[in-house]
Order: structure tokens, then sequence, then C-alpha cells
């Protein structure tokens, strides 16, 4: 993994870890187990979130999972601003196959914070979405970066939250896992 990813991982991880001891949605260990569990699987090349590795943790079976994730995602959301709605279709939008191909390192952190793009107008207005709505706040700063020091522009970004049956489908679909 190279360094910035590695370093937009480890942010997202403590941040997200920060947060959801700090509202409450999760204990300390569940967070530093969920944290161990992430990092296993990154180095295993199969990326885990950290919000679904927490909601495992907590003893969630597979049929409350979603709710779950969607209840802590709730969560963390609230205490961002502006909150990153929730977006039920985002399913349904089809994957930016050629801004992936022009910004590889991108798609490729994409994947490791489980984050996919869910849009991309002309590289002036693109979207972002995950469970974990710290995972879509880092990535899209991370694509600002990237665009304007290609094109010299500040694209608008869109920061929006999945329901976990998207996110999974869409995780699969644009990172092939």
């Amino acid at each position: 993994m190279s360094g910035d990813i590695g370093k937009a991982l480890d942010a997202c991880l403590d941040q997200t870890a920060e947060l959801l001891v700090f509202c409450r949605a999760a204990s300390q260990i569940d967070v530093s187990h969920a944290v161990d569990a992430v990092r296993k699987a990154q180095a295993g090349n199969h990326p885990l979130d950290l919000v679904e590795a927490v909601a495992r943790e907590q003893g969630h079976q597979e049929e409350h999972l979603a709710g779950i994730i969607r209840s802590l995602g709730d969560k963390l959301a609230a205490e961002l601003n502006p909150s990153p709605p929730l977006i039920p279709f985002a399913g349904k939008l089809i994957a930016p196959s050629a801004f992936y191909e022009s910004f590889d390192h991108i798609h490729k952190m994409a994947r490791v914070l489980l984050t996919p793009v869910i849009f991309v107008e002309d590289t002036d207005s693109i979207g972002v979405a995950s469970i974990n709505p710290i995972a879509a706040t880092l990535l899209a700063e991370k694509i600002q970066e990237a665009v304007s020091r290609r094109f010299d522009i500040r694209p608008f970004l869109t920061i929006a939250r999945l329901e976990y049956e998207s996110w999974s489908f869409l995780t699969h679909k644009h990172f092939e896992l």
C-alpha cells in the first residue's frame, strides 16, 4: 500500500474510532478489536470498513447488520457538519470507469476506504458515498486535491451515505471484491 493511501486509511481509522467512542456508538474495547480486524483484513488485501467491523464485533447477527450499520452511520453523520445525507438510489448509478482510469491512485484509495465514486460530471462535480461518512469525507478531500492539481479547478464534491446493501453492491462492482 503506497504511503498516502496508508495515511488515508490510518486517518480514517483514527477519526472513525474516535467519533464512534465519542458519540457512544461503541465501546473503546469494541473499537480497538474492530481496528485490529480492519488492519488484518487490509493486510490480506480484503478491505473492511471500521463501521462494519464494529457492528460485527458487537455481536450482531447477519440479518440485523444492515440496520445496525445504518444506526452507526447515523450517529457518525450527526456529528459532522454538514451531515452527509443517506442516498438510497446510489446503487443504480453507473460506475465512473473513465474517472477511475484517469485517476488510478484515487481508485486504489477508494478501494481501501471502501468509498465508491457514485457520479462524475466532467470533473466539475463528483460524488462519493459510503456507509462511513468519515471515509467519504476523506476521499472527497483527496479527490479535490488530485483534480485541482491536474486541471487547476476545484470540483464541487457531494458526500453521501449509503445503505449497507447498496454499499456492498457498489464496493463489489467498483472494486471487484
